[in-house]
């Protein structure tokens, strides 16, 4: 069929997104589809805040990635006058006497300050009780270990998605909204998209769509969880101990399993005026995006307060709201990125497991790369591996 563009890009979150505007950057005739009208709350790219670090402990080829975002959304700030990037700090806690486990990876706390030494990012390694005295938001008992990371911080990430998308339609993409795509097929040297009101055809696509990512991609992505999370925002009884100035985004693991975790974020300036937290959720796997449950019980705001911030926190008191969303998962916690095997003109590009959003602006730019280019993605990420297969 006659070809509507390049490229075309099936979803536009965080990785769709950002893929299609540095298509455009580079003068590719693209086209992005989304099944909702981004920026949406109805996948894994919403909630106000993200958190970002540049000492990755889940992997050191995760770093250049955190980099080059960082840079992506400053550049995206000039160029918008969007704030897009809050730099409050990043604290990493540790009182599990290094058996925690985060995104797959055993050992995180000892593996970002691995990370942080080897890219010459600017950190800390810290006693509790020098954290507390800096932050006094924090209750520790003192034989924790902490790093702290001045540059990172959070990303604001519903604007992240729309400032991309504006300027992705500024430099010439076509944006199609509200409308789901429901076939991807081979079509002589190039592709042809089939949504619920048109075909579309094109040299190339990119299949970004999150959770819905499987269901397009066929085997490839079969050993993929999706995963509901929940995500709660606190007031605090003095909130002065939690304002962006004094107070660092941060990830506390405290027990050996995975869910022994929690993760949280300051008063932020434009965001919900409270303490959001949240924990990474593995048991609660959903089937399909359409299946998942939004409603937060009131248990689940009792437990994230009693099973982890009582304690750890300067005190919290009511809920001021709480948000689903999903993600998601391989069994390795990496990224998998990658042409499909069935069809090699589509290159999956499935950044979640949790810790995607903070690499996402610099992910799209490889992607664009890798289209445009020819330039390789990294191993670590390839579609045929273990962790992906049903």
């Amino acid at each position: 069929m006659k070809r509507t563009a390049d490229v075309i890009v099936i979803g536009l979150g965080a990785v769709g997104a950002a893929t299609l505007y540095q298509l455009a950057r580079r003068g590719v005739r693209a086209v992005g589809i989304d099944r909702f009208r981004p920026p949406h709350d109805r996948g894994s790219s919403h909630g106000e805040t993200r958190i970002t670090r540049l000492g990755i402990g889940e992997g050191e080829v995760y770093v250049p990635l955190a980099l080059r975002s960082h840079e992506i959304w400053r550049e995206l700030e000039a160029a918008t006058g969007a704030r897009l990037l809050l730099q409050c700090g990043f604290a990493a806690i540790d009182a599990s006497e290094g058996t925690s486990r985060m995104h797959g990876k055993a050992g995180f706390a000892a593996r970002t300050v691995a990370a942080a030494r080897r890219f010459g990012i600017a950190h800390e390694v810290l006693t509790g009780d020098e954290l507390m005295r800096r932050h006094p938001g924090f209750v520790l008992r003192g034989d924790e270990h902490c790093y702290f990371e001045p540059e990172g911080g959070l990303v604001y990430p519903e604007r992240c998605i729309a400032a991309q998308l504006a300027e992705a339609e500024r430099l010439g993409a076509r944006k199609i909204v509200n409308e789901p795509v429901l076939e991807i097929v081979n079509d002589g040297a190039g592709v042809s998209v089939r949504t619920a009101r048109e075909t579309l055809g094109a040299a190339r696509a990119v299949l970004a769509a999150g959770g819905w990512s499987p269901g397009l991609a066929g085997g490839a992505l079969s050993g993929m969880r999706l995963l509901r999370q929940v995500l709660h925002w606190f007031e605090p009884e003095d909130p002065g101990r939690f304002g962006h100035e004094r107070f660092p985004t941060f990830i506390w693991t405290h027990g050996p399993r995975p869910e022994d975790s929690f993760y949280g974020f300051p008063l932020a300036p434009g965001a919900t005026c409270g303490v959001k937290l949240a924990t990474e959720q593995y048991s609660a796997e959903i089937t399909a995006p359409e299946q998942l449950d939004r409603a937060v019980r009131p248990e689940e705001r009792r437990a994230m307060l009693a099973e982890h911030a009582r304690g750890r926190l300067a005190p919290l008191g009511r809920a001021l709201q709480s948000a689903v969303c999903f993600y998601t998962a391989a069994a390795d916690g990496d990224f998998a990125i990658g042409p499909l095997p069935d069809r090699p003109q589509v290159i999956a590009a499935s950044a979640c497991s949790g810790h995607g959003f903070k690499h996402s602006a610099g992910l799209g730019e490889r992607l664009a790369e890798l289209v445009v280019d020819g330039r390789a993605i990294d191993a670590e990420f390839a579609l045929a591996r273990p962790a992906l297969s049903a």
